[in-house]
């Protein structure tokens, strides 16, 4: 048994959080991800993002988006740099970048320039905009794509301002479009012996999104907005109830689930009360239903109700983080391993939601700046005019 991308090599000019996110993928489904790092500015950025760290530069940021990767510092800007990376070029199966749109080509990191060292390598790119167009130079992060894409319109409560997403949810989600994009160019270049350029942006993923309610204005003008209590637009029970100390997410997407929630919560003649009877009608009667499910919710407290409804009715509590990776079913899943640091010991992880049949996923920790610097570049390495490094004393 091996681990699907074995095999597969990709040199990453990666930094901060959307392209590292993508290649963790990668590196934890077994390719050899090697991060391209500038010395001189103190490698990845995400390093040095606090306000947590496990030492100078090694912040505890950078380690969510870099476990089973490699490290080696190389200057793109100098000829004994370019000539480097070229060498590591030959042996690759893909270059990756999350650089601005216009840098890739001004850095030699497209199909045009690599080309002619391997015809089989994919150059894969993430940007904020895409690599060509009005905006091809224009740097951009997560949440002004959030809010350009129209998501903070959707998010919060109808009478707060417009909120954003908790999480950087665009940066993961164009992450991992773009590890599925880097793949699907590697598979085919090895079944035609030709690589290519391929793109993923920030933008155009949080466009993307937009899934139905996008397809609801473009083919009926209807302009999806915020409801109270981040319910569903158009389906309820589908939102927050309160309970006897919190809140429960309560989710009768079909129709089969009204019925049994509505015995559930001994209130077995809700399932034909006219009112509540379809869809429709309780979309049109909601604000009611928002009141009586309350009233019969707050009865118990949030876990006594999952214990009563779990398995029954799609149902979840509202945590917080800490509750949601300290609770007895995300250690049941795996969801948190320990990888070994070799100054700071066991450091907490979020693991790969994937699994793999016969296989343990691999649980390396986040590499040093230019920790592989001999293994890749060999004498090379004590170059600094490759590696932006200064030279080791002698």
């Amino acid at each position: 048994m091996t681990l699907p991308l074995d095999g597969l090599r990709i040199l990453a000019v990666e930094q901060y959080g959307a392209g590292p996110f993508g290649t963790q993928h990668l590196a934890d489904l077994g390719a050899e991800v090697i991060k391209i790092e500038n010395a001189a500015q103190g490698g990845d950025v995400g390093r040095h993002v606090g306000p947590h760290f496990l030492g100078p530069g090694d912040s505890v940021f950078y380690h969510a988006f870099n476990r089973n990767k490699r490290s080696v510092t190389l200057d793109l800007k100098s000829g004994a740099g370019r000539a480097a990376f070229h060498d590591l070029v030959r042996e690759a199966d893909a270059v990756f970048n999350n650089l601005r749109g216009d840098l890739p080509a001004k850095l030699g990191l497209d199909y045009a320039s690599l080309s002619k060292i391997r015809p089989d390598i994919v150059c894969a790119h993430l940007s904020a905009y895409g690599r060509d167009g009005s905006r091809a130079a224009w740097p951009g992060y997560d949440y002004l794509m959030q809010a350009e894409a129209g998501y903070l319109s959707l998010t919060g409560e109808v009478d707060g301002p417009p909120a954003r997403f908790g999480l950087s949810i665009i940066d993961l989600m164009t992450g991992t479009m773009s590890a599925l994009a880097l793949v699907s160019a590697v598979l085919g270049a090895r079944a035609s012996g030709k690589g290519r350029d391929i793109d993923t942006s920030l933008y155009e993923v949080a466009v993307h999104n937009l899934g139905y309610v996008g397809t609801w204005y473009l083919n009926k003008g209807a302009v999806t907005g915020r409801h109270p209590r981040s319910s569903h637009p158009s389906l309820t029970p589908s939102q927050l109830y309160r309970t006897g100390d919190g809140w429960l997410f309560i989710m009768c997407n079909k129709e089969k689930f009204w019925p049994l929630l509505a015995r559930a919560v001994d209130r077995p003649e809700w399932a034909q009360d006219p009112r509540y009877r379809t869809f429709a009608d309780r979309l049109a009667n909601r604000d009611a239903l928002t009141q009586d499910m309350d009233a019969a919710l707050s009865a118990a407290t949030t876990q006594e109700w999952i214990e009563r409804l779990g398995g029954i009715v799609p149902v979840a509590p509202v945590y917080d983080v800490a509750e949601a990776l300290d609770s007895p079913f995300a250690r049941e899943r795996g969801m948190v391993v320990d990888v070994e640091h070799p100054q700071a010991g066991a450091v907490g992880t979020i693991a790969c939601p994937i699994r793999v049949a016969g296989e343990d996923l691999p649980r390396g920790v986040a590499p040093g700046l230019g920790q592989h610097n001999q293994e890749y570049l060999g004498d090379r390495a004590e170059n600094p005019d490759i590696t932006g490094l200064p030279r080791a004393a002698s």
